[in-house]
């Protein structure tokens, strides 16, 4: 894989190693994956604090996705950057069709832990190519999940992937987490993903501008350390994460945003 596919390691160990403390998410397949893999992780991709970053940030869109569901029962998933998620898994949606989307290399290794069915299906694309979405039935009401990703695509890249794909279904609803411009900056020198060989990423400090250029409406902000998941942290642990990776501070550098078909 290449570097930006490793990075699919990352919240892969942070949900493992979440599970195993019985706190956010339950992912069993996460763990089964990690223990059998045995990936090889180093310096802040291990660290404990990101772990719990990224299982409060995968329980924030399995929360999403359930509730756009159950407002809209007929529309699809679309998860688009799937990596090795289980989260077709843990919303348990049933008869909902939902494509998991990524780079063949990720699919590739993807099929040795999931089966496609009647409505699962895996599809291996470049996700910054719009000609994918063409294996996908148009004209269909579609919640998408742009998990971790954005920060690989080229603002070019990004507004295209996000005006094809409002173009292309009756309705979208779009969560994305992205970095702040602040963000991409500090990462190139301190970010776990340097720990895989990324150093190029990119960020985005006004959802407003990026959904008008994307032919979508920006909806609202959500705020990626909620409390009640902080709460779930013990001792000296809680009061760390929430002084030095919640509020404002993570804000600053990360952030999470809902768009909608105009």
């Amino acid at each position: 894989m290449n570097s930006v596919n490793k990075t699919l390691y990352i919240p892969l160990y942070g949900k493992a190693y979440v599970s195993k403390k019985n706190i956010i998410i339950q992912d069993k397949k996460a763990v089964e994956i990690w223990e059998r893999e045995g990936f090889d992780l180093k310096g802040k991709s291990k660290s404990k604090w990101l772990a719990y970053y990224m299982a409060i940030r995968a329980a924030i869109y399995d929360e999403w996705v359930a509730r756009e569901i159950k407002a809209n029962p007929q529309a699809i998933v679309l998860h688009i950057g799937c990596g090795m998620d289980s989260r077709i898994e843990r919303v348990e949606l049933i008869d909902t069709k939902w494509y998991d989307i990524d780079f063949p290399e990720v699919i590739e290794e993807r099929r040795k832990y999931y089966t496609e069915s009647d409505s699962y299906h895996m599809l291996a694309a470049d996700m910054r190519s719009g000609v994918w979405k063409n294996h996908i039935e148009a004209n269909q009401d579609a919640v998408i999940v742009l998990e971790g990703v954005s920060m690989y695509f080229a603002p070019d890249e990004l507004k295209g992937l996000l005006s094809n794909l409002a173009g292309h279904f009756k309705t979208v609803k779009v969560l994305m987490d992205c970095y702040t411009e602040k963000g991409a900056k500090a990462s190139k020198h301190k970010n776990p993903i340097n720990d895989v060989g990324v150093t190029l990423v990119y960020g985005y400090d006004d959802p407003e501008s990026l959904a008008k250029k994307s032919d979508l409406m920006f909806v609202q902000e959500y705020n990626m350390t909620p409390q009640k998941y902080i709460d779930e942290l013990q001792g000296m642990e809680k009061v760390v994460f929430k002084n030095l990776f919640a509020g404002k501070i993570a804000r600053s550098m990360y952030r999470m945003y809902e768009f909608k078909s105009i």
